[in-house]
């Protein structure tokens, strides 16, 4: 299957009714809103080579959110590390960087409605031969994952691929997303295992040194996050389903994941 199908069918799912019209939306008188992010993730959000610039579909979406609710964004940056603390410790109102829903988060921030499901695959070298999905690859002794603690694709290593000891040293632990990926082009791991968004970005900018090989690896709801309580979550909502049903995610959905190539 190729990538275009993946997104193809990815998106599908997320097409509502046209029940949220821009004019019911809530206005909330040009507020100023603080969003971070880690601009590690193309083509959600990354910094142009080209332009420096930050940019991707998470960006044209909080905008387009801002602008048909009514409030000025104020873009921040942070390590994926530190930011669902920082979010539920009310430093940024928004946090957005592919973040998957679960009940764990759900402890500390609140959730937007899902904007996106998304799945995950074996990003590996294009020249890759020794195995070809998940179980070949737990069969290859020396193989090597990249991950970020505590992100979904660790627990998906751990737990799917590996033995389900989370100390497995097979398991290479890096700051970032983009740091695993440059290990894995050096050789330093064997396999990273990413979301299908950041994986076909990735894809597309290599001119062949990377392709994704193996089946999903299970299904996840990417959603925006808020501070417990905050009284962004429910205007952002009925944001995001205006955009739904208006076909302003699909748009979106084709700009960046069907013909957007990071890099060009």
């Amino acid at each position: 299957m190729t990538c275009k199908s993946f997104f193809l069918g990815l998106f599908a799912a997320f097409l509502l009714p046209a029940m949220a019209l821009a004019g019911d939306l809530p206005d909330l008188g040009g507020r100023k809103v603080v969003v971070v992010t880690e601009n590690a993730y193309p083509p959600l959000q990354f910094i142009d080579p080209k332009t420096g610039k930050q940019i991707g579909w998470e960006y044209d979406a909080m905008n387009e959110i801002a602008k048909r609710l009514n409030f000025n964004v104020e873009y921040q940056n942070t390590s994926w590390d530190a930011m669902i603390q920082a979010v539920a410790d009310n430093q940024y109102n928004i946090g957005m960087t592919g973040i998957t829903i679960n009940d764990e988060r759900k402890q500390k921030v609140d959730f937007s409605d899902p904007y996106m499901r998304n799945e995950q695959f074996m990003l590996v070298r294009g020249d890759e031969g020794r195995f070809s999905d998940a179980k070949s690859f737990a069969a290859l002794k020396e193989g090597l994952i990249g991950a970020q603690a505590g992100t979904s694709p660790f627990y998906t290593a751990v737990y799917s691929v590996l033995d389900g000891n989370e100390q497995n040293p097979r398991i290479k632990l890096f700051e970032t997303f983009g740091a695993s990926v440059q290990a894995l082009k050096a050789g330093d791991v064997d396999v990273v295992l990413t979301d299908s968004t950041a994986g076909k970005g990735y894809v597309d900018a290599s001119d062949g040194k990377l392709k994704l090989v193996g089946g999903p690896l299970g299904a996840e709801d990417f959603g925006f996050i808020f501070p417990k309580g905050s009284d962004l979550a429910k205007p952002v909502d009925a944001a995001i389903a205006a955009m739904k049903a208006d076909g302003t995610m699909e748009a979106l959905n084709k700009k960046w994941f069907l013909d957007y190539k990071v890099g060009e």
